[in-house]
């Protein structure tokens, strides 16, 4: 529990994503819901953030703010359509530097891309959408953004022509517009703050690890990891090769011929 929970690839879930971690690697007891609930209740990062949601500063926090309406956005397919938002100006600022987390997410599968910046131009900006959404993932139909000066620019048009997607924009005062990316937002600063040291000033350094636990964790919309959608399969976690899961074990002792049949059943 405590290495599924905040262990390498942790991602302090609550109860009942524990619970799923757990059981889709091959383990079941009777009472493990009632264990998970009772686990996480005695974690000190968790019961310390439960109550804040993110803002900009990773040293102070605000209440949630009461509910507001739903506004779905349809996406037909992985990587069709994409939401970009910054996070900051964020105090501290990193040991390098960076003030902000420019962030996208994919309405499909959830699947999550975040870099650190010193400062939000429109070049970076540009530069984020080529390699770690175009080069990555293709091209995709629409991308979601406010109206901010970093992403509503000639820069920006011009790569949405030379690409042939189209960009829609949200109310910086509207919120909810882009509420995935508005979600995700949260979701990382709530996991960054939890794994950052006594500074706070790495939180550049743990980004990619909060990434890995973002995207190996069970979201309740689409009832599945962003890894499972995105792959196809579940990523293999540490915990899997401390203690063999079913698949780990399996892959002991095959001959080339059992390797080829199994290999050809995957494919």
């Amino acid at each position: 529990m405590e290495e599924a929970h905040s262990g390498i690839c942790g991602a302090h879930q609550s109860g009942p994503k524990l619970h799923f971690q757990i059981k889709r690697i091959g383990y079941y007891w009777p009472t493990m819901v009632k264990d998970f609930m009772d686990y996480v209740k005695k974690c000190q990062a968790c019961q310390f953030h439960t109550s804040a949601v993110c803002c900009a500063n990773l040293s102070a926090w605000h209440k949630h703010q009461p509910p507001e309406p739903l506004h779905p956005t349809i996406a037909s397919w992985p990587f069709d359509a994409w939401g970009l938002d910054v996070v900051g100006p964020i105090a501290p600022k990193s040991s390098d530097g960076h003030s902000y987390i420019l962030a996208a997410t994919d309405y499909f599968s959830k699947w999550a891309e975040a870099i650190p910046l010193k400062e939000v131009k429109k070049e970076n900006v540009v530069n984020f959408i080529k390699v770690n959404i175009i080069h990555r993932y293709g091209v995709p139909r629409y991308i979601i953004t406010d109206n901010g000066k970093p992403f509503s620019n000639r820069l920006m048009d011009k790569l949405c022509e030379d690409f042939g997607f189209k960009q829609r924009n949200s109310s910086m005062y509207n919120a909810p517009a882009n509420g995935l990316a508005e979600v995700f937002n949260k979701t990382l600063c709530n996991l960054l703050k939890k794994v950052v040291g006594r500074t706070k000033k790495d939180w550049h350094e743990r980004i990619n690890e909060a990434l890995w636990a973002y995207r190996t964790t069970y979201r309740m919309p689409t009832q599945a990891t962003p890894y499972s959608l995105m792959y196809g399969v579940e990523a293999v976690l540490p915990l899997e090769s401390q203690i063999p899961s079913l698949r780990m074990a399996v892959q002991v002792g095959l001959i080339d011929e059992e390797n080829a049949k199994l290999r050809l059943q995957e494919l």
